[in-house]
Parts: C-alpha cells; structure tokens; sequence
C-alpha cells in the first residue's frame, strides 16, 4: 500500500512521463494467482498503477484486493461498477460519475449508497466524470448502466460533458469505448476535449495495441487503460511495449 495521496502521485507520473499507464485487472475473469502474476508483470515492465474492477462482479473482491496489495508496490485503485464494488484492501477508488448518461442510479444514486463504505474503508475518493463513448459494438458497461453511448463523431457533445465535469469539481475525466470495444475512442475526440477541458484525461477501451497507445497519447491522453488485450496475452514484453509507448520512451 502507498502512503500520500494518489491522486497527487498520478500527477507526478505525468509530470514525468508524456502520459502513464494503468494495467486493468477484471477479476471476473482471472483467478487471485492470475491476477497477482498479471499484477507484478505490469509492475516490473513499467506500470504506474492497478486498476481493480469490472461492469459486473461475481466474486469476492475483497480476497483479491488484499493479495494483490500485499503482492505488489504499485497503487490499487478501485473501478467500480457499481456500490457493491468496494473493498478496504485499496489505495483509492475512481469515484466515477456516469456523465455521459441520463440514468440517475449512475450519476448519483450509487455514488450515495457507496459513499459511507469509502469512508468507513478509510479509501481515497477521486471524483472522475465518466463518459461512455461508442466503441463499435455493444460493451458490458453500456448494457449495465442502461445508458446510450455518446457517439463517435460528436466531438461536441464529448467536450460539454468533460468541461461539465471540470466545472462540477471533478478531478479526473475518462473516455471509455468499454471493455472488449472493437473501436477505441477517436484521437480527434480526445484532441477536442484536451483543447477545452484542462482536467487529466484517461482513455480506454480497444486499445489493441501500442502503437494505437502513443496515438491516444498524441491526442492528449493523460493515461491510457489495456486490460483485455493484455489478460488474453498474458506476455510481459508486451505489457513493456505499452508502458514504453505510453512514456514516450520508444
């Protein structure tokens, strides 16, 4: 487990590399043996943090939260799909906002039910306007949370909804294509919502490989998010390709 702040040790990977790099482990998908070798991979190949979570969760998270803080020296930040999602073995939890929707369980009403549980787990909330962005198909967050995806040519909307979230106090803004998205989110897209939001950008979802990373970089990515393509890899050069693209080191 870190010490401090997470939110101001993300800061300081951005300001020391182009961008950095958050490995996302579903551990719906993964035993706990899974999830620790993929998480101690993605730390020696150059990873700046773990993010632990999923659209839909059928296990125990908090076994797996626990090995996988006592395993690895990188931060373990939640990505909540719902309140349930919660776990006291964490660093801090992306305290996400569904902005892009107009299903209120998922603006509001989950972030009320979760709000004592992070507070009793002692977890660090960092407030993140999330925004759902078409992906090229159906994506697990998009059938969960009920919502319409903003879609990929209306840079507009996509913007209004990130300077929304910058003027609501949020710290972080992520544009996600979902996971196992068949498109990522475009870069002029991200090139629009850098030009009017000055918040740290996440972007994730159907980055399938790192060179598709630096180019999301490029468009003014802040961090990128891999977890499909690199849980149905499992290579650690692969994982080190990322980080090196994401840094700005090749």
């Amino acid at each position: 487990m870190r010490s401090g702040s997470v939110l101001n040790y993300l800061r300081e990977v951005t300001a020391k590399h182009k961008a950095g790099y958050l490995v996302l482990i579903d551990p719906d998908r993964s035993s706990i043996a899974d999830c620790v070798r993929l998480a101690q991979q993605a730390e020696e190949a150059g990873t700046n943090a773990i993010l632990l979570g999923g659209s839909f969760l059928t296990v125990d998270l908090h076994p797996v939260a626990k090995t996988l803080q006592n395993e690895t020296r990188l931060p373990l930040i939640l990505f909540p799909g719902d309140s349930m999602h919660l776990s006291p073995h964490a660093d801090a939890i992306l305290y996400l906002s569904l902005i892009s929707g107009r299903n209120p369980n998922f603006l509001i009403g989950e972030q009320v039910k979760a709000a004592p549980w992070i507070q009793r787990y002692g977890i660090e909330a960092i407030p993140t306007g999330y925004m759902l962005i078409d992906g090229g198909c159906q994506t697990s967050v998009g059938f969960m949370s009920r919502t319409t995806p903003i879609p990929r040519d209306k840079y507009d909307i996509a913007w209004v909804h990130a300077l929304t979230a910058e003027y609501l106090g949020m710290q972080l803004i992520y544009l996600e294509a979902g996971s196992g998205a068949r498109l990522p989110v475009p870069n002029g897209m991200i090139e629009t919502v850098r030009k009017h939001a000055s918040l740290p950008i996440i972007v994730g979802g159907g980055i399938k490989t790192p060179a598709i990373a630096a180019e999301k970089v490029k468009a003014g990515a802040d961090f990128i998010v891999t977890g499909t393509v690199i849980e149905n890899s499992v290579s650690p050069s692969l994982i080190k390709e990322f980080a090196e693209a994401i840094h700005g080191e090749s």
